[in-house]
């Protein structure tokens, strides 16, 4: 039996160059309407000295109750430099939580939206088209790789003949422009505690138990 006490425990993705004030934000804010917040930029994600970096992350992914994913124009940290083809951390948790149908909210910026409708409209559609770019280096937006993020989180990457758009479950993106709008989103998702509870246990409970072992290997 749970404890009556035991919190909600909410991962948000390791995604941190450039929105370090968005982070503290959504903390303070979660944190407030009574989560426990797993966030690599505080330092609360469970770490365990025996795992990687990338393994710690991974099991929060697997151990929390809910996931709020970020997607920037900053691709993030974690790849293999011996492996240009390898995926951020935060990539890897965002397909980890799809993977396991977590109970998951994602918000991406609109840069990475605008790039995304750009270079589909210049000829350079989906993954295999984008391979013919080569992006040079620049703070702004660092690797393309973002935009397969993108595609992935709304599972736009389906192949036609799966299911229809409008029948796609999990697939909801909210875009972003400032931290503003960011808090607003995850304001009106998470204020109601007991109803993104009841929500969880009505539709997650056979497919994701809620963990109770704090992340503990």
């Amino acid at each position: 039996m749970e404890p009556e006490n035991r919190k909600l425990k909410i991962m948000v993705s390791s995604t941190v160059y450039g929105i370090e004030e968005l982070l503290e934000r959504i903390y303070t804010l979660l944190t407030a309407f009574g989560y426990e917040v797993w966030m690599s930029h505080k330092g609360t994600v469970p770490v365990f000295s025996t795992q990687t970096a990338f393994e710690n992350c991974l099991r929060a992914v697997e151990n929390c109750d809910l996931f709020l994913g970020l997607i920037t124009p900053s691709y993030g940290s974690g790849q293999d430099p011996d492996d240009p083809s390898s995926r951020s951390i935060t990539h890897h948790e965002i397909l980890k939580a799809i993977e396991l149908n977590k109970p998951r909210w994602l918000l991406a910026h609109e840069n990475v939206v605008f790039a995304r409708i750009l270079l589909n409209h210049l000829g350079y559609q989906g993954k295999a088209g984008r391979k013919k770019l080569k992006l040079k280096k620049n703070p702004t937006f660092t690797d393309l790789r973002i935009i397969d993020l993108y595609e992935e989180a709304t599972l736009d990457h389906e192949p036609p003949n799966a299911v229809p758009l409008a029948e796609r479950r999990g697939n909801w993106v909210q875009k972003f422009r400032s931290d503003s709008d960011a808090s607003i989103f995850v304001s009106a998702q998470f204020f109601r505690y007991q109803e993104v509870e009841s929500f969880i246990r009505e539709n997650f409970e056979n497919k994701a138990p809620l963990s109770n072992d704090g992340g503990r290997p």
